[in-house]
């Protein structure tokens, strides 16, 4: 028997994977007092912007990949807000700069989690708005123990927050230090903020539709669009070490709502694997899939061997360039990109050394275009660490700056959804005090270059890296899956997929083997590095692996031996019904429950 940290659970009436358990619990819950698996990813959404508010909140986004019970056809669920009215290239330009700001209030996009949560609800969720809010407004107004690693976000930020940022100073050094680990902390502002939703809801009378409306017209066209607007026109100090003002508008928020979308699939070995659109990296994954089965190899299947580590790693790079070259809110050659044909030629590129160049392909003969930033200097392009970005990428040692959350549900009916909320970090912007929350800073993701894929337009959204899967078998899902991790995501789900789908591993077996990423692609996230032939390890890996590795080219840095990979899954039988579900050891933090 193979020692994992924690069983895969098994059980046939519902499964709960998150990266905190008291969202995992809140969601079991609700699938307790008879919702589906739609109102309990709503009741733990919610809880997570509460108990993870360095990694998620309401003024951030969510994108999510579902299939329901009554039709097992995958949708996306896309809450990722766009570039305000106000933001276009020449404004930033006229303010003297070259690259969007990694936080404060010029970085934000029109906030999408909040109205995507509630537009799943109305659908597709079957409980009132009162009973999925309860929990979130329960931790937020009674309190909550704080999580380690938020105080130590808070601690990286003191002098932002007591110099520059006093508001969100009051709510997150009301002791004039940073929460220690385990306080109880609470945010009434945010409690109140919630708790008029829901009085709105009730407002508009017993029909639960029309109470769910109503708290999204209180959201996009009442009080918390007024205070967004009122308090984006202050100016606040950002990455940039000025203070700038915010663009977005309460008729920003008005103007948009969350949407319903068809996802991108790849067929692979037997299965159909769903993600988000070309405006997210979620294809990466799928682009990676069909390289690596052009090889034709079953060695570069496997993430623990030389041959399989440097393949995956290669085929990844071709993949990232790709996404820098050719992705974003805008027309994406995406049948070219995930052809058999293009597949081919890109793993031909596969080599047996490890490559350090940046290449993008020609999908239908088209002409690649990358960012001037990217062949700057690379000590001018990187510039000083900022704590403030909120980046959600992995330092040398394994630690997040920032990061994301997640969340899989799968309940007894055969309803399944994959949901990677994120954005709005603490550190990302300063608190509205009314609402208790700040922007997010997703912006950042924009290039201010002309005629780039991610090239920055109002209404356009950023090429987000936030990337839920759904796994379908014989047009059934069976596999609900992902990760935080910002540009690791798509990497780190490669490394599980491939145990699990092609090695036959159990859920929890592969969330625990050791992990892996290359550094060797464009940085998502502001000053947007960029570390040619790195490959980051956790030290678990075999030793004459990783010198194995390095005698291929690979720069091989070391990472704690369980410091890379938030993987949350859920699965489903369709044959048996019988549903399972692991979670993350990484951080003592994600838990997967259910029965």
């Amino acid at each position: 028997m193979t020692f994992t940290t924690r069983p895969t659970l098994r059980g046939t009436f519902g499964m709960v994977s998150s990266t905190h358990w008291l969202a995992s619990q809140s969601a079991m819950g609700v699938l307790e007092r008879g919702g589906n698996a739609f109102d309990a990813a709503v009741a733990a959404g919610f809880v997570l912007h509460v108990v993870e508010p360095h990694l998620n909140g309401p003024g951030g986004e969510v994108p999510a990949v579902l299939a329901t019970a009554g039709d097992p056809t995958p949708r996306v669920l896309c809450g990722q807000g766009p570039a305000p009215a106000g933001a276009t290239v020449a404004h930033f330009r006229a303010l003297g700069l070259d690259l969007v700001p990694g936080s404060g209030p010029l970085a934000a996009v029109v906030p999408g989690a909040v109205d995507a949560w509630l537009l799943l609800l109305r659908d597709h969720g079957t409980r009132s708005l009162d009973e999925v809010l309860a929990p979130a407004i329960g931790y937020a107004a009674a309190g909550h123990p704080l999580v380690g690693a938020a105080g130590q976000t808070i601690d990286r930020v003191r002098a932002l927050f007591t110099e520059h940022w006093p508001t969100s100073a009051h709510l997150w050094l009301r002791h004039g230090r940073p929460p220690a680990p385990g306080e109880m902390v609470t945010n009434p502002a945010y409690a109140e903020t919630l708790r008029r939703l829901v009085d709105a809801g009730r407002a508009a009378g017993a029909d639960r539709t029309a109470q769910i409306e109503a708290a999204r017209r209180a959201w996009r066209e009442g009080f918390v669009a007024e205070a967004v607007d009122s308090f984006s026109r202050l100016p606040f100090r950002d990455s940039s070490g000025r203070p700038h003002a915010g663009l977005v508008t309460g008729d920003d928020l008005a103007g948009w709502s969350a949407t319903w979308e068809e996802p991108v699939t790849l067929d692979w070995r037997g299965h159909t694997v769903a993600k988000t659109g070309f405006w997210g990296q979620g294809p990466v994954l799928l682009q990676t899939l069909a390289t690596l089965d052009a090889l034709d190899d079953p060695a570069a299947l496997d993430p623990s061997t030389v041959d399989g580590m440097h393949a995956q790693a290669e085929a990844l790079k071709l993949a990232f360039a790709d996404r820098e070259a050719w992705y974003g809110d805008t027309d994406v050659p995406g049948g070219a990109l995930l052809s058999p044909g293009y597949a081919r030629e890109r793993a031909a590129l596969i080599g047996d050394r490890a490559s350090t160049a940046l290449r993008p392909g020609r999908p239908a003969g088209a002409s690649p275009r990358l960012p001037a930033h990217l062949h700057a200097d690379a000590a001018r392009r990187a510039g000083p660490p900022d704590p403030t970005t909120g980046e959600p990428t992995v330092r040398a040692d394994g630690v997040t700056r920032g990061d994301t959350c997640h969340v899989d549900v799968v309940d007894r009916w055969g309803n399944i959804i994959s949901a990677t909320p994120s954005g709005g970090w603490l550190q990302s912007s300063p608190v509205i005090p009314e609402l208790g929350f700040p922007l997010g800073s997703r912006l950042q993701m924009c290039w201010l270059e002309e005629g780039l894929a991610s090239t920055l337009r109002p209404g356009r959204r950023p090429r987000t890296t936030l990337s839920p899967t759904l796994v379908l078998r014989d047009g059934e899902p069976v596999l609900a899956c992902g990760t935080p991790g910002g540009d690791q995501q798509d990497q780190w789900q490669l490394l599980f997929l491939l145990r699990h789908l092609a090695g036959g591993v159990e859920l929890q077996e592969a969330i625990d083997a050791p992990a892996w990423h290359t550094t060797s692609l464009p940085a998502s996230f502001h000053p947007r590095e960029i570390e040619p032939g790195v490959l980051v390890v956790e030290d678990r890996i075999d030793p004459d692996v990783l010198a194995a590795l390095g005698a291929r080219g690979h720069t091989v840095r070391r990472s704690g031996p369980w410091s890379l990979g938030r993987l949350c899954a859920v699965t489903r039988d369709p044959r048996t019904g019988v549903l399972s579900a692991a979670a993350n050891p990484r951080g003592a933090q994600g838990y997967a429950t259910g029965r």
